[in-house]
């Protein structure tokens, strides 16, 4: 089976792109499955539910998130209800969603999804690693194929998390730094990996938002504003093709789509 992950989307010009091109990527790849991570795809920060709403209609099957899915108080009622619709599985219990979940393609086979958070130089959240262990089990149990979505800032723990995980999961793939790697392989125990999928979004832009006010951040130390570009957009992915009997990862492929 082929599983397509897109990245990071970013504001309006992310959406955007992902209605444009997700149709044609699905048909040429011939994709089973589709995830996205959506935590940035409300005006840059966070989702709302007409956003959410917009993402499914586009034809992405599971929405991944990470540290920005709180911005927006609103989506805290569909990480109850919505089942397609992840936030990072290490935050505290008995916060709104779940981290984890089961999904079935059109064709019958079920692939897991599970989505980390990472904790060098962002929150301080519960062990990711050992979350991986307790929930990677449980999964394993309903369907060998497993996709982990890490959202994490630091290349180190990303890359960690893989071998950690290599021969257990179908592929690990990064989020969150909006910024695509050349690191794609097969790790040697047939897990898919990639350090940042990169994002959805505009790439006049540094990391999705307006050049200037983000350059006056940095020149200037104070807190300026960030608004969401919106000129030349790119649309970051990866294609997984996954053993549907054993869940090795068979090939793993970068894409970068402009209109």
């Amino acid at each position: 089976m082929k599983l397509l992950f897109i990245g990071d989307i970013v504001g309006r010009a992310g959406r955007k792109m992902l209605q444009d091109q997700l149709g044609r990527i699905i048909d040429r790849q011939m994709i089973d499955l589709v995830i996205a991570n959506g935590e940035n795809a409300a005006a840059g920060y966070g989702l709302t539910v007409p956003v959410l709403r917009e993402l499914f209609d586009a034809g992405v099957d599971v929405v991944t998130s990470g540290n920005h899915i709180w911005d927006k108080k609103e989506i805290n009622d569909s990480l109850e209800r919505e089942e397609r619709l992840l936030r990072p599985a290490n935050y505290p219990s008995g916060l709104p969603g779940r981290g984890d979940g089961v999904y079935e393609t059109p064709g019958g086979v079920k692939v897991a999804v599970l989505n980390l958070e990472g904790r060098v130089f962002m929150k301080n959240l519960d062990c990711p690693f050992r979350m991986a262990d307790e929930l990677v089990d449980m999964l394993r149990q309903e369907t060998p194929i497993v996709f982990v979505d890490f959202h994490a800032e630091a290349t180190s723990e990303k890359q960690a998390l893989g071998h950690y995980l290599d021969g257990r999961v179908s592929a690990v793939v990064g989020t969150h730094t909006h910024v695509q790697t050349a690191d794609e392989r097969i790790l040697a125990g047939g897990t898919g990996y990639l350090t940042d999928v990169g994002m959805t979004g505009s790439q006049d832009a540094v990391i999705g938002n307006q050049k200037e006010p983000a350059i006056e951040r940095f020149l200037t130390q104070l807190p300026v504003r960030l608004e969401v570009a919106k000129k030349d957009p790119q649309l970051c992915a990866v294609v997984l093709t996954i053993d549907e009997e054993t869940g090795r990862c068979e090939a793993i492929e970068r894409l970068q789509v402009c209109p």
